[in-house]
């Protein structure tokens, strides 16, 4: 295994521990970057079921490229509308094993600024 992915899911399990003690409490918006998109739903894992979702390949983001801060912010503004929209105004944030930085980090102050609370 590469020291990437072993950093990487070192990261995710660091992530999971924490969110583990706060099992239940609230739904989960679990972000994922790939190198030309990014994608974040909200679930439920006591019903496991995904309650919002969107990404850089919706519609209503659709640009030239979902690999910027900018696509990242429009798809976190549409899940805080998404989710609340589905009756969710506080979840808890699941980076997975990516960095709060970039991308990530845009995604999730444009879901907060839409009135997401986490």
């Amino acid at each position: 295994m590469a020291a990437h992915n072993k950093l990487f899911d070192r990261r995710r399990q660091r992530v999971r521990t924490q969110l583990a003690k706060q099992a239940g409490a609230r739904p989960r918006l679990s972000v994922h970057r790939s190198s030309k998109h990014i994608y974040a739903q909200v679930i439920d894992d006591v019903k496991g079921q995904t309650l919002a979702a969107a990404s850089t390949l919706d519609k209503d983001v659709k640009s030239a490229t979902g690999a910027n801060v900018e696509a990242a912010g429009k798809v976190g503004t549409l899940i805080a509308e998404r989710a609340k929209k589905a009756g969710v105004d506080k979840v808890v944030f699941d980076r997975g094993g990516f960095l709060y930085h970039g991308r990530v980090k845009a995604l999730a102050e444009a879901a907060r600024e839409a009135g997401l609370e986490f």
